[in-house]
């Protein structure tokens, strides 16, 4: 679309969680620390939350890039799964053969033998859940006697859990407090502050191969920021829209007109605009200072 418009490589912001546009920002910088430093203590359950957008995807798939080669990765996307067909889930991740042919006591020795195996390798196994606030209540209980599994010195299987503030709900009943008990560590992930949210437009578009002049501007990014609350998926589809619209316009530059198109065609973005009870209440206020001064000016010229 506009790429060569821009002189561009890649589309800049797109929703793909893809770890070459991952920015050094403080906030993903900590949970990523938290989350090695965790693994490498050797600690049982770690969970991550944030609000929708703010990029639990992004790191889990930096985390599974970085994770020091000792670690043995199983990444689950969907957890959306029972019992049965998360174990089966976990035992496909690990390699091991023929899982579709096992009952469940199979399946499970199955999945002891794996990872005593693996342990005996001086290797640990961490499995990965993203949108782990989807998981049935019978689907964490079983994460939790899974979780049993040990040596007398070791556990074998780390467990992260990336999820929406949902899971801290459903992590705070009286049903699961056995299980949260169990997490050692945790990370809330927080919206980008409007400094970051600079940095962070102008690093992807840099990736992408950018080299003109700053595309967005303090003001326009204050502009994106506002309307996206700091959420960085809002911000990249406000961006993409926005950068259409100035292609559109055939301009090599943004303008605040491209932002708040971008912001009118976004559907959970914040409204850049007065809102009609505003105006309403504007023009109720400016109706009555009219007819004040017309009833003191009648006045005065009685007098």
């Amino acid at each position: 679309m506009y790429l060569y418009h821009f002189g561009l490589r890649e589309l800049p912001f797109t929703l793909t969680p893809n770890t070459s546009f991952y920015c050094d920002l403080q906030v993903h910088n900590e949970a990523l620390d938290v989350l090695l430093t965790a693994l490498k203590t050797g600690e049982g359950f770690i969970k991550v939350t944030g609000e929708v957008g703010t990029g639990k995807t992004l790191l889990c798939r930096k985390l599974l890039n970085e994770i020091p080669d000792h670690f043995v990765t199983a990444y689950i996307p969907n957890p959306y799964l029972s019992p049965a067909e998360l174990r089966q889930a976990i035992a496909v991740e690990l390699g091991i053969k023929g899982v579709d042919n096992f009952d469940q006591h199979k399946l499970t020795q199955a999945l002891e033998n794996e990872l005593l195996r693996i342990n005996k390798l001086g290797r640990s196994v961490v499995i990965l859940l993203d949108e782990a606030q989807a998981l049935p209540q019978e689907s964490l209980e079983a994460l939790r006697l899974f979780s049993n599994i040990e040596t007398e010195t070791r556990k074998l299987v780390h467990l992260v859990l990336f999820g929406q503030p949902e899971l801290d709900e459903r992590l705070a009943t009286r049903e699961l407090r056995q299980l949260r008990q169990r997490i050692s560590f945790s990370y809330r992930l927080s919206t980008l502050s409007e400094e970051e949210f600079g940095r962070y437009l102008h690093h992807r578009l840099q990736v992408a191969g950018y080299r003109g002049p700053p595309m967005f501007t303090p003001r326009l990014t204050h502009l994106v920021h506002k309307a996206s609350r700091g959420v960085p998926r809002l911000a990249n589809v406000i961006s993409h829209k926005a950068l259409l619209s100035a292609y559109g316009a055939g301009r090599f530059y943004l303008e605040r007109n491209d932002i708040i198109a971008a912001v009118k065609d976004t559907e959970d973005a914040n409204s850049l605009g007065y809102s009609p009870w505003v105006w309403t209440t504007t023009g109720i206020v400016i109706g009555v200072l009219l007819v004040a001064t017309l009833a003191y000016g009648l006045g005065w010229v009685n007098l």
